[in-house]
């Protein structure tokens, strides 16, 4: 892309001062200041010409001139009207980059993938993601199915650690199973908080969710899969014993007690000690006597 690096202090203050644009704290708006981090996102997705990208929440674009330059076709969606003006002006010229003014939360991006990224080899999902919105945002991507390869994307250092969480520790829960069920996840590097306009809270890190040709466990029902795996996170210091309890009702104790131990899982570990097969076989097996929940 011709023009200057968006992703510099300098560039991204003359650019802020350009159009007297001010922060919604409500939005998350946090502005990326350093080449190198973007490089790193980039390089993560494996974009080439043949291969598209979806962006969620471009900002000014720092990012978005970078996937316009990996990618043959670039789709960001930005749910501030105020940012569409400054985004169509930076990224003038950029014929096969489309600015999308909505929340991608409602969206049908299905619709969205048929109509930006039609006759292509992959898409990925690559995004600096506003804190509050990111696992609503990850948990619809996945759910809905779409035909990903990569998700890359800039999020909390403490929320991207749970994703890539292996069981026996703190991080671990039901975000991990979830998030792990579907992908493969990576923790690219870590990015502190000083390299941002205006700088957030807290540190950020990349991870990279590469996409599964299928899930990680086969069970009949995920959406009774997923219910299993929350209730066993339910109360962290209880046993999964007594958590499944509090699921299935208290009168199926004793019964429940001896389905865990006929599936090789003793009642008293907790949650975080399962692995996803684990709780896939406490899932098929609650099916088969008809518990759901």
């Amino acid at each position: 892309m011709s023009g200057q690096d968006i992703a510099t202090p300098k560039r991204t203050k003359e650019i802020i001062a350009k159009y007297g644009f001010s922060f919604k704290k409500s939005l998350g708006q946090n502005f990326l200041i350093d080449q190198n981090i973007l490089n790193k996102i980039v390089a993560a997705a494996e974009l080439d010409k043949s291969k598209g990208a979806l962006e969620i929440g471009p900002g000014i674009g720092a990012l978005t001139q970078r996937l316009a330059d990996a990618a043959g076709k670039v789709a960001a969606v930005e749910i501030d009207n105020r940012l569409i003006p400054i985004l169509k002006e930076l990224l003038e010229g950029e014929e096969h980059t489309t600015v999308i003014h909505g929340d991608v939360l409602k969206l049908d991006l299905k619709q969205v993938f048929a109509e930006r990224f039609e006759g292509l080899t992959g898409v990925s999902v690559v995004a600096n993601l506003p804190y509050y919105v990111t696992t609503p945002i990850l948990m619809k991507l996945l759910e809905e199915k779409l035909p990903l390869e990569n998700i890359v994307v800039m999020i909390q250092k403490e929320v991207a650690e749970r994703m890539a969480a292996k069981p026996g520790g703190k991080e671990y829960g039901s975000l991990s199973v979830a998030v792990q069920y579907y992908c493969v996840p990576e923790v690219v590097c870590t990015v502190p908080h000083t390299v941002f306009i205006p700088q957030p809270n807290v540190d950020s890190a990349v991870i990279k969710l590469a996409l599964r040709d299928k899930p990680a466990v086969d069970v009949p029902d995920e959406e009774h899969f997923f219910r299993v795996v929350q209730a066993s996170f339910a109360q962290r210091r209880k046993t999964l014993g007594n958590n499944l309890t509090a699921f299935v009702g208290k009168e199926r104790r004793e019964e429940l007690t001896e389905l865990l131990r006929a599936c090789g899982i003793d009642p008293v570990r907790r949650g975080e000690t399962l692995s996803l097969e684990e709780f896939a076989v406490i899932s098929r097996a609650m099916l088969e006597k008809g518990w759901r929940g």
